[in-house]
């Protein structure tokens, strides 16, 4: 087989995980190809997508800020990129450019793996109302969680999200946040509210019932103050850092034909880089 070329593209990419974690598949499965960083400006994007379409590279994954021009330059989208609004992973079929989302699986099966029963509450609330709370949002519908609470400093903006995914998701401000957690199964927080010592959203964390879960997208560093709080306070949490991971997995296996696992020694590898860089 001739070696097959994917990438990450976004800018800055420097910073970009995702080289570690394909190369480390590669080099497992024993399979020819490279997974390699490209810097795409914003106005070099199109170009850049030309040449995906004539052979350059079989596929890859476009992250910030280049996930909504995306969505418009390919030729078809999978449902989860539809409901979404942005593409994530790039791959040709014959003639035809498509555009998928895997955010969503990545934290679905994420949650699958670390915690069991967590799709099985009745509430969840979401902090945050940008493209990562679109994902989760879908994540839960497709798990069919009944009743999803949007919580943003902007309420205008969730209730857009509320508008956008419809039936059983709710809108609201902050200053509601700690009184929808009194029958919550599920927190996560999809802002970057914890990242690299910034503190971490403001609620109160007693107000969860024991049973709860909360996960935390942030993954620089992998407990993050939120996590600590659930912690100590004895609730299950779920760092960010496995849901990079899973989302990788569906791109991997279009490009190289072959399903990639996300075991501990992949953990292992980019926790201890996370680490490094926390």
């Amino acid at each position: 087989m001739a070696d097959r070329r994917a990438f990450v593209a976004g800018f800055p990419i420097a910073h970009s995980r995702s080289p570690m974690i394909h190369n480390h598949w590669l080099k497992a499965l024993n399979l020819p190809g490279s997974y390699e960083r490209v810097e795409v400006t914003p106005d070099a994007f199109a170009d850049f997508i030309a040449q995906l379409r004539a052979g350059v590279f079989v596929g890859g994954n476009v992250t910030i800020p280049h996930k909504e021009a995306a969505f418009q330059l390919v030729d078809r989208r999978d449902e989860a990129a539809e409901a979404i609004g942005a593409v994530n992973t790039l791959w040709m079929e014959g003639e035809t450019l498509w555009g998928g989302n895997t955010d969503a699986y990545g934290y679905a099966a994420n949650m699958d793996a670390r915690v069991s029963g967590w799709d099985q509450c009745e509430t969840a609330v979401v902090l945050g109302a940008g493209g990562a709370a679109r994902a989760i949002i879908h994540a839960l519908q497709i798990r069919k969680v009944p009743s999803i609470r949007i919580v943003n400093r902007t309420l205008a903006r969730a209730q857009s999200l509320a508008d956008h995914f419809g039936n059983g998701v709710s809108a609201h401000g902050e200053d509601e946040t700690n009184d929808l957690l009194g029958d919550a199964g599920l927190v996560v927080n999809t802002t970057s509210l914890g990242m690299k010592g910034t503190p971490g959203p403001d609620l109160d964390l007693d107000h969860l019932p024991q049973t709860a879960v909360v996960s935390d997208i942030v993954y620089v560093p992998l407990q993050t103050p939120l996590l600590r709080e659930a912690a100590q306070r004895g609730l299950r949490g779920v760092d960010g850092l496995g849901m990079l991971l899973h989302q990788a997995v569906p791109g991997f296996e279009r490009w190289f034909d072959m399903r990639p696992i996300v075991d501990q020694a992949l953990y292992d590898l980019v926790a201890a880089d996370v680490e490094k860089a926390a």
